[in-house]
């Protein structure tokens, strides 16, 4: 099969589950022999702009003409089988899926968010679930400057949302959603059940898996409010003031509460904040764990640290809403505490580091959930099948002579 991946990379100075997902999903269809090229923007790039280029960007979120004519040349040129589409913030747009028209090429998506339906993609609001632009006109996310705290920042993904949802509909035959809790999500907010698949995220076979009861507790990931740092800080220090728990806490990542997270973590035996980890670093640091640690305030569309873990017979702490309740088997692969609840996540954290050979046994039933849900053989036949589905969409609508889904978007 011959595969187009689009992709608008994040900038690299943050870590991004994405980005990693979209290169091992590359890198697994092209080891299992199949064509695959690749058709991106950087978001890094936009710092080497003229002061002119910088200021353009926002218009480029809802269209970006230039890369529709760019993408339906390549199209045209190279025709592929399918286009497989990832994010297409801030610099490709929802042009990407006009040119896909134009050469006439199936185009499937991974929704790794809730862009469909929220302009940030988050459904959160100052620290707390917020579903008021689902189903409805994102005026509230702009009032609000849901998108870095700026009404004027928020514009142009409301604007893109608004005007692209029939776009979207129109030309995209399957949309990937990466959990059974996004996909409800986007059900409720009208979007058709019927292009909607669930297709999890897999997670290549580690390097090493934990031997052993394992040394720290770790928490993986981006340090903003949204993933629960600083409710963890709150749960850790509950639990320090207790006589803590016999191992460490290892904080990884960066983001916008690093400095933070670095002033409380100074000074401390039972705190090691270690920055941001390269990716062998992280294999290294899961293998080690007592367990991962994802608080995550927000209704995660996925949890890549926790399958990750899973993958190293590792299990988790978890958040209980989002995609985490049908990831972490409660009491059997992981443990589940209240959402945004500090002590209930104290007293989880006691628990899986206070019972070793339960603990063991519980990294062995993640494993194992790994094993069937995740791995890479599964991740495979899923994506192609979802491939194949589009493809066949796609042809017989060529041979019925209309034109692909004609009735328009979601939510109008």
């Amino acid at each position: 099969m011959h595969v187009l991946v689009v992709h608008n990379r994040y900038n690299s100075a943050q870590p991004s589950g994405e980005n990693n997902v979209v290169d091992q999903e590359v890198e697994l269809l092209r080891t299992a022999g199949h064509r695959v090229g690749v058709f991106e923007r950087r978001s890094d790039d936009i710092a080497a702009r003229s002061l002119p280029g910088k200021v353009a960007v926002p218009f480029l979120v809802p269209w970006n003409p230039a890369v529709r004519k760019e993408l339906a040349a390549r199209l045209r040129a190279e025709r592929p089988d399918v286009v497989h589409v990832h994010n297409v913030f801030p610099l490709l747009s929802p042009a990407v899926l006009a040119a896909c028209a134009d050469a006439g090429v199936p185009a499937v998506a991974t929704l790794h968010n809730y862009t469909q339906v929220c302009p940030p993609g988050t459904l959160q609001r100052e620290g707390r679930p917020c579903t008021e632009c689902v189903g409805a006109t994102p005026l509230p996310a702009v009032r609000h400057g849901c998108y870095r705290g700026s009404r004027l920042a928020t514009v142009p993904l409301a604007v893109g949302l608004v005007a692209n949802r029939r776009r979207w509909w129109s030309g995209v035959e399957r949309f990937f959603c990466i959990s059974a809790a996004q996909r409800d999500v986007l059900v409720r907010s009208g979007m058709p059940a019927e292009r909607l698949a669930v297709k999890h995220n897999f997670v290549p076979e580690p390097a090493a898996r934990r031997a052993g009861p394992g040394e720290h507790l770790l928490y993986l990931g981006r340090l903003a409010e949204a993933k629960g740092v600083r409710l963890l800080m709150a749960a850790w220090d509950e639990i320090a003031a207790s006589g803590g728990v016999g191992v460490p806490l290892v904080v990884a990542g960066t983001g916008p509460l690093e400095r933070e997270v670095t002033a409380w973590a100074a000074g401390r035996d039972d705190v090691r904040y270690v920055g941001l980890y390269d990716p062998e670093q992280c294999r290294r640091a899961l293998a080690r764990s007592v367990a991962v640690v994802a608080p995550s305030t927000w209704l995660e569309a996925f949890g890549l640290v926790v399958v990750e873990a899973m993958a190293a017979g590792v299990p988790a702490v978890a958040a209980g809403h989002g995609a985490f309740v049908e990831l972490v088997e409660d009491g059997k692969t992981g443990l589940l505490h209240g959402p945004g609840d500090a002590a209930s996540l104290a007293a989880c954290l006691r628990r899986i580091a206070a019972q070793p050979d339960r603990n063991e046994e519980m990294g062995r039933a993640a494993r194992r959930r790994y094993e069937q849900g995740f791995s890479p053989a599964v991740g495979l036949e899923r994506l192609l099948e979802g491939y194949r589905t589009a493809i066949a969409g796609r042809s017989a609508l060529a041979r019925d002579g209309d034109t692909p889904h004609g009735q328009g978007g979601w939510g109008q």
